[in-house]
């Protein structure tokens, strides 16, 4: 039988916040890592979006925080400001009134967060580019973080800021308690593990066992130039409540939406060349239902936690196969089911054979001939979770 929060000596009080948000027992990567991290173990665990692992550093986090202790003694690094407000979230959630918890990533106000830094914040999760600009400026202070986090530590290092990382760790104590949770344990990674964890315990969540549970995946092939048409049929055939439709550049996604939009959809972009302000704007108003469908780059989408996402659409098939159960872990959530369906081109055909070696099982293939009579069985489940509401679609 699997242990309890209890069992694994989360304090009552967490338990009961967590009660209060629906979560009565833990997730695989809580069950292993929880107890380890309690223990002031360091941990490089590798697990998906999803698995439920923010909870897993959290809350060994919150155990340990001191109120009284006016400095910095929890950091969280991570690649993106979605996913560090994603965090803090949670973090919210969970907190008792007397910590303090700060977001510290690009495009806000730097006094701002410098003034918010000077009212010594507990734990502070941050990009790796803002968290240096702080140090160079003087305006935060590591010398008694006693818990770090590196989150989606393959991502940070795919985007170029292994620098930045090492030496946001060789400015925090020799003796820290280091976690590292990473989708993919990537050499890079390793060798990143090697140099700063102590005698890490390593923790596997098998992927596909946890993102890919009660999602329908379907794939029509077609091309490039009828790419655009063979969407548009199928979301006018299916009408999602809610879909994430991923892109694979900044442009395509810009394109894409445009074409949506004068198609009549409720639709909006969200890729790196727009202002903050404006992304958080926009992923605001998709929670609120009052934009149904969101075309995004990979990069935007990072820490994408919307619930009651019933389509994730693949416009453009992931370069590599990793990206694929990250992209479709965006529907499904908390039990639900969900529908993840997949383009690919004559040229996609290696991308194609490396994702279903990934995730050990063949994608179904539809043709948009049978779509109509085809489709009903998967809708019909996805359907029933849609809130009675219906967003209205644009007149043109």
């Amino acid at each position: 039988m699997n242990p309890s929060f209890k069992e694994m000596g989360v304090s009552p009080v967490l338990i009961e916040k967590l009660k209060h948000h629906g979560i009565a027992a833990p997730t695989p990567v809580q069950e292993q890592a929880i107890p380890v991290l309690k223990n002031g173990q360091d941990v490089i665990a590798q697990a998906q979006t999803g698995t439920g692992k923010t909870f897993a550093f959290v809350l060994p986090i919150l155990e340990k925080v001191e109120p009284s202790q006016p400095f910095v003694q929890a950091l969280i690094v991570t690649p993106t400001r979605e996913l560090a407000l994603q965090i803090t979230r949670e973090v919210k959630k969970l907190k008792s009134e007397d910590i303090d918890v700060l977001a510290v990533y690009g495009g806000q106000d730097v006094a701002k967060q410098a003034h918010r830094l000077n009212g010594q914040a507990h734990i502070v999760i941050a990009t790796p580019g803002r968290l240096m600009d702080h140090m160079r400026r003087g305006t935060v202070s590591l010398e008694s973080v006693q818990q770090v986090v590196l989150d989606e530590a393959d991502q940070m290092l795919e985007a170029g800021f292994l620098p930045d990382v090492q030496e946001i760790l060789e400015q925090t104590p020799g003796d820290r308690q280091t976690m590292l949770f990473s989708a993919t344990i990537t050499q890079q990674v390793n060798s990143l593990a090697k140099k700063f964890l102590r005698e890490p315990k390593r923790i596997t969540v098998k992927a596909e066992q946890v993102t890919l549970t009660g999602i329908k995946q379907l794939l029509y092939e077609t091309t490039d130039r009828a790419k655009q048409d063979t969407l548009i049929e199928i979301m006018s055939e299916h009408r999602p409540f809610l879909a994430v439709i991923f892109c694979r550049t900044k442009r395509r996604a810009k394109k894409l939406n445009e074409a949506l939009v004068s198609r009549g959809f409720e639709s909006d972009e969200l890729h790196g060349d727009l202002s903050q302000a404006k992304r958080e704007k926009i992923m605001q108003r998709f929670r609120d239902a009052k934009i149904q469908y969101l075309v995004a780059t990979d990069v935007a989408a990072r820490g994408l936690d919307v619930e009651g996402v019933t389509h994730v659409f693949n416009y453009d098939i992931p370069q590599d196969a990793e990206s694929y159960i990250h992209r479709i872990g965006r529907t499904g959530r908390a039990g639900g089911k969900g529908l993840a369906i997949t383009f690919a081109a004559p040229k996609d055909k290696q991308a194609l054979r490396d994702i279903e070696k990934l995730i050990q099982q063949k994608i179904e293939r539809r043709s948009i001939d049978t779509l109509a009579p085809g489709k009903r069985e998967e809708e019909e489940s996805v359907k029933q979770q849609r809130p009675t509401r219906k967003p209205k679609r644009r007149r043109r």
